[in-house]
């Protein structure tokens, strides 16, 4: 597995499996007791629906378990992203 440090996933794009952009990643969530990465914290961009995330402050929160890649952009599984109930 590669290790890849929070700082160079600042301000990345973030993109659905489509190639669909969503938005910049602003921040990520982690359980504080286990370190484990839980959220992707997203400014979305003007053009997404997001209506259909958790939603706070103006950013959306993409599941951890979503990510299926990290290269030049953060690709995100469309199947595992849970929406809003």
């Amino acid at each position: 597995m590669v290790k890849i440090s929070v700082l160079k996933l600042s301000n990345k794009r973030v993109v659905d499996s489509d190639g669909s952009e969503m938005g910049i990643l602003h921040n990520i969530v982690a359980e504080s007791n286990t370190g484990l990465l839980r959220e992707l914290v997203v400014r979305p961009s003007d053009e997404l629906d997001a209506s259909k995330f958790k939603e706070e402050d103006g950013y959306i929160f993409i599941p951890f378990d979503a990510v299926s890649a990290v290269k030049d952009v953060i690709v995100v599984d469309t199947q595992k992203i849970r929406v809003r109930a």
